[in-house]
Formats: C-alpha cells, structure tokens, sequence
C-alpha cells in the first residue's frame, strides 16, 4: 500500500512539474516558429525578395527600364512599411513556384490565383486583388440588349479555342452561336468587324478595348464571371508570415489603398505612355 501511494504522490508531482512546464514550452515552441519564418529573415537582410511575372498591367517594364505597375505598387508599399528595401526577382510563371519553394525569393507577389493544385504545394494568403471575366461588345449590334438577351440563337460570340472565356461563354449562353479562334485578337476583332456580336476576356483586357476602340466597343456590363482572388504566394510551414501578410492586406483593404491602386492600374490609361 505504501508503495502505491508513493508512485501515486510521485506521479502527481510529475504531472504538476509537466503542468508548469506546458506554457514555458509552448513559448519555446512559438519563438522557434518565429525564428525560422521568413519575415525574421527579410527583417536580418533589410530587403524583402519578390518574384514576379511580367503581365500587363500588373508587372512591367517602363521605356526606362524601370519596373512598374500594380504589383510594383503593392511590394514597394510593403517594404516600405516593413521597413525594409524592394527587390523585384523576374521570373517565368511556369518556373516561379518552383523558384520560390527553392527559396530564391521569399513571397510571390504576381497576381496568382488559389487553385487546389497550386496550394497542395504553397500557401496563399487573403486576397489582396480580385480579377475575373467581363464581355466585350460591339456597341452598335447590342444597343438596347439585356445580358438574358445574349442567350439566343440570334446572338453570335467570338473565342479564343480552348480557353477559359470560351468555356464560360458555352456555360453562361448555351443558345447563343460560339465561333471560335487560335489568337485573342482573332476573336476581338470579329467583334469590331461586327461579325459577332461580343467576346469576352480577363480583366483588365474588355475594358482595354473598349477604351482603344470606344466608337465601336463597350464593357457590356460591370458583372464579372468566374471571378477568383489573388494571394501572396509563401512557403508552407510559415505561420507568422500568413499572419503578418494576412494584417498588412486587411489594413491596405480597410484604408482603400489596395482599391486606388487597383483602380488606377485596371481602370484608366494615365500609366500608358511609360510603356512600349
């Protein structure tokens, strides 16, 4: 009996020693997390490393050379309030998240969509900008029409074979006549032709056209198809970079800064004359 109420006493002793010791090891724990993530990282080198694609109006090169546009906007101002210098790494799409996994860089910021396959291999924070699909019409063949109008035999569109507007197209208006091409151009420029009566396109290229041939093309309608959110692209195991880039997104949100950016990229041709 004696001997059961000592290994009792000795395990409630251990138990409460282990008790005490749980927040001291959860700290430990966390600034161990802290310590690998790569926010602590960028704050050492002074510099925050982005990859990024060329994709107009998100990322391009001036006549200067100089790399402008939405994306520009975003790292800069993110830098900025980290406290920390800008460096832009030019990357091919189809190698960037394999660049970044490899650790050339420490956040893709490059209008990249969540998709399930690209987040079994990276994580996405919150949306910081939204895109999507908008129609393209010939102004004068579509005076007067509804978009419910543009389910109708009557009504012919233009595509680009086998890509995504082409697909949402067949969806939305099944009734309507679908004629389809190799090239984008091809598509759009039935449309000025007046030879279909819309196309349709991701933004920000309907309001584009619509603004280069403003006699002849109009945005149907403000409504957006299949629209998705882009995320800043970070290595997985990474909770306190999610978490930094999650606030620093949400603030820019709630201040309207992300939207005049936005606008002033998407929706208006002042940045025009700097590029080729």
């Amino acid at each position: 009996m004696r001997n059961r109420r000592t290994l009792l006493a000795g395990a409630m002793a251990l138990g409460a020693v282990l008790m005490a010791s749980l927040p001291t090891m959860a700290q430990d724990a966390t600034q161990a997390l802290s310590r690998e993530s790569v926010i602590e990282g960028i704050k050492e080198r002074g510099v925050i490393q982005i990859g990024l694609s060329l994709f107009v109006p998100w990322s391009m090169r001036a006549r200067n050379g100089d790399l402008i546009g939405f994306e520009l906007d975003v790292g800069r101002k993110l830098a900025e309030d980290m406290g920390v210098e800008a460096e832009f790494v030019e990357t091919a799409w189809d190698g960037i998240i394999p660049a970044l996994v490899a650790g050339k860089f420490d956040v893709i910021i490059s209008g990249m969509s969540w998709t399930p396959q690209r987040n079994l291999t990276v994580n996405f924070t919150d949306p910081y900008a939204y895109s999507g699909l908008k129609i393209v019409a010939n102004r004068q063949l579509t005076e007067g029409l509804s978009l419910e109008d543009l389910n109708d035999p009557a009504i012919t569109f233009a595509a680009r074979r086998g890509a995504t507007p082409a697909a949402a197209i067949a969806t939305l208006f099944p009734e309507a006549q679908l004629l389809l091409f190799d090239e984008d151009g091809a598509a759009t420029q039935e449309v000025l032709n007046g030879n279909a009566h819309a196309t349709m396109g991701a933004e920000p290229s309907p309001s584009r056209d619509a603004r280069t041939y403003p006699e002849t093309l109009a945005v149907f309608s403000d409504q957006m198809f299949d629209q998705s959110g882009e995320g800043f692209v970070i290595r997985k195991g990474d909770p306190d970079a999610l978490n930094y880039f999650n606030n620093w997104i949400a603030q820019n949100q709630r201040s309207g800064w992300l939207a005049e950016r936005h606008d002033y990229w998407f929706t208006t041709e002042d940045w025009a004359d700097q590029v080729e």
